[in-house]
């Protein structure tokens, strides 16, 4: 029958598949750059591949394949010479808030305008390459104060404020020889818990008689990868497996590097014994916290020019509905925290003079501290507390509730931005 048909001529033409588009040879490159930049800055698996998707089918490609992990990229673009792929591996360097402004700014004018790629290139390798906005001295003392802010939030007690200050610029300090010494920045997170242990133990316990624990959390809070867990909890929510798991492991282990440096300082000063808090400031102090956090944060992790008012918009917005959140259920605060930096900085980024949402994001997530209350229940572990496996649980929990909060946040407001574009265009 068929060949009757064909005879015939009633068969209907089979489907041809349209000839790949020219695409000019910069894209690829482009693509794998943009990649491992983005995965500095800290993005999920999944964004990653929707800007480079995104990307790619603005510069004209119809067939495009990508793979990202927490440690690469590959891209595979169809052209009219045939299939072009590339790799590359993620530095792991970390971008600065400002870096991460310019890159996500360069990011949304790729997706919405025509931008010559050549010209894209340039711009994200300068983009890369700019150094922080403030110098080795300004970066130590934003440290200082964002621990002063940590210890407000935590545990804001008077006498403990200049002790914050001090271990604070001590951290700060080593934190910025780490990124002139490579051999110390592999063993930073052990050698700057150890020396944070020993003073709390051996100096601030005996002069103020304060909880060891409450003493040292605050000057490591910047080595807890509170973003890294809550990414990956983001990840293996999203079915990406390989990298959430992969950035859960990492996470963990440096979570342990920070245990290991409290277990080597307690073994060599003394065992964590623990105290009574000291008398605890009004309720203004942790509102105060909010405000030095988000100078600190400008000066330490160098935030974009004008950003400040805006990151501490979110801030406090964050911890506004953190702590609302603490009142209704406290295991979920961190869910009704991470439920509004969403909405919030998505407003703030379609303001005018507003940066980009990850500039205000990323600062609001370390507010959130969930690995604060990890490195707390592992320290109490390795010392026979009984309630250390408790602690873990609601660890784990307020990982998974702001990592809940953020995708549900992030759901209603590309939701809502949808919906008040169909009602504008139509």
């Amino acid at each position: 029958m068929r060949r009757v048909l064909r005879a015939l001529g009633d068969e209907p033409p089979l489907a041809v598949e349209p000839e790949p588009p020219e695409v000019s040879p910069d894209l690829v490159p482009l693509l794998r750059e943009l990649g491992t930049a983005l995965l500095d800055s800290g993005r999920s698996v999944t964004d990653v591949e929707d800007d480079l998707e995104a990307v790619a089918r603005r510069s004209g490609a119809s067939t495009v394949g990508t793979l990202v992990l927490p440690t690469g990229v590959f891209v595979r673009v169809s052209t009219a010479s045939g299939a072009v792929a590339d790799f590359s591996a993620a530095e792991a360097s970390g971008l600065n808030l400002d870096q991460i402004g310019a890159l996500m700014t360069l990011v949304r004018r790729l997706r919405t305008s025509d931008v010559p790629l050549a010209d894209a290139r340039a711009q994200l390798r300068a983009i890369v390459a700019r150094p922080p906005r403030f110098g080795a001295a300004l970066t130590v003392v934003g440290h200082g104060l964002l621990t002063v802010g940590f210890g407000l939030v935590l545990n804001p007690t008077g006498p403990l404020l200049p002790v914050s200050l001090a271990l604070g610029l001590l951290v700060g300090a080593l934190r910025w020889l780490g990124t002139r010494w490579p051999t110390l920045a592999t063993a930073l997170p052990v050698v700057a818990a150890f020396v944070v242990t020993l003073l709390a133990v051996d100096v601030v316990h005996p002069w103020l008689g304060d909880d060891p624990l409450s003493v040292l959390v605050p000057p490591l809070v910047s080595f807890l990868p509170g973003s890294v867990l809550t990414v990956a909890a983001i990840e293996l929510t999203s079915n990406q497996i390989v990298a959430g798991a992969s950035r859960l492991v990492y996470g963990v282990a440096q979570l342990l590097l920070l245990v290991f440096g409290v277990v080597a300082g307690a073994a060599v000063g003394g065992p964590l014994v623990a105290a009574p808090q000291g008398d605890r400031l009004g309720w203004w102090a942790p509102w105060v916290g909010i405000l030095a956090v988000g100078l600190g944060q400008m000066l330490f992790a160098s935030s974009p020019r004008g950003s400040l008012p805006w990151v501490l918009l979110v801030l406090l917005g964050a911890y506004a509905a953190q702590l609302l959140g603490s009142l209704a259920a406290a295991p979920l605060a961190g869910f009704f925290g991470a439920l509004v930096i969403a909405p919030l900085a998505a407003l703030v980024e379609r303001s005018r003079h507003g940066p980009p949402a990850a500039v205000t994001t990323l600062p609001a997530f370390w507010l959130l501290v969930p690995g604060a209350l990890s490195l707390l229940g592992l320290s109490d572990l390795v010392n026979g507390g009984p309630e250390a496996a408790q602690e873990i649980a609601n660890a784990v929990v307020a990982v998974f509730g702001i990592a809940l909060g953020t995708l549900v946040g992030s759901a209603v407001t590309r939701d809502a931005g949808r919906v008040t574009r169909t009602l504008f265009t139509s």
